[in-house]
């Protein structure tokens, strides 16, 4: 049976993809660097969640972040204002970040900061809960946020990020009791897309939450952490160094 035209075309895209993706992983293996994907849907706190987690780690671990946006530099000023090195990506129409793209970002980091000086970098993604899960762009692992206002069925609807996320992220907590939401029911959901995922409850507004988010960060980077509430699966090779608290 032959492939249709749009079907190869999408396998080569891929195959380019991961190609540069491997590629950006050896220089962050290289220079000694943790790299985090970030990805949700528009409005889920990403940049709100890593405001609290620059706060809270960088007198730990020297961070910097890539950020994607299709446009404006609105979150990227945020996060410049944690005082951290803040390389923008503006993608236009497309609807994530490819390899490509953070490979360029990864240029433009260089210039502001030496990369073996960084222990971390995050890579927010593009508002999206399809397309940049099937773009790897470098990173050593895939972090997933689902906020409680998007509802208990998205990871059934939206199977692929929850599938392919080794952090889950349930986040805005704080909104769980004016809201219709359970949570219980948000995670035996996501589990039944990927059982071995941690997932950890948050809320960047209160606070809740966020020790064992930046414990599970510690140890994605190999810093000692202390002991977790909630059990982080092996995801296998590609977060061979996340072990088990």
């Amino acid at each position: 049976m032959h492939q249709t035209f749009d079907a190869a075309l999408e396998m080569n895209l891929l195959h380019a993809n991961q190609a540069g993706a491997d590629h950006n992983r050896e220089h962050f293996d290289e220079w000694g660097i943790t790299c985090l994907n970030v990805m949700s849907s528009p409005g889920a706190g990403k940049t709100s969640l890593l405001e609290a987690t620059l706060s809270a780690l960088q007198s730990e671990l020297a961070i910097a972040v890539i950020e994607g946006d299709m446009t404006t530099e609105l979150d990227a000023d945020r996060l410049r204002r944690c005082g951290v090195p803040v390389v923008a990506i503006n993608t236009g129409r497309s609807c994530h970040l490819d390899a490509r793209m953070v490979s360029g970002g990864i240029h433009q980091l260089k210039a502001l900061v030496d990369p073996q000086t960084i222990d971390l970098v995050v890579v927010e993604n593009v508002g999206n809960l399809v397309c940049p899960a099937e773009f790897e762009v470098g990173e050593h692992a895939k972090v997933a946020l689902l906020s409680v206002t998007e509802g208990e069925d998205k990871p059934l609807k939206y199977p692929v990020m929850f599938r392919e996320a080794d952090c889950l992220l349930i986040t805005k907590t704080d909104l769980a009791p004016y809201l219709e939401v359970d949570l219980d029911r948000i995670m035996a959901n996501v589990r039944q897309i990927n059982p071995e995922v941690a997932i950890f409850p948050v809320s960047a507004k209160t606070g809740e939450g966020l020790a064992d988010w930046l414990n599970w960060v510690r140890q994605a980077t190999g810093r000692s952490i202390q002991p977790a509430t909630t059990q982080p699966g092996d995801r296998g090779d590609r977060v061979a160094t996340l072990a088990t608290v």
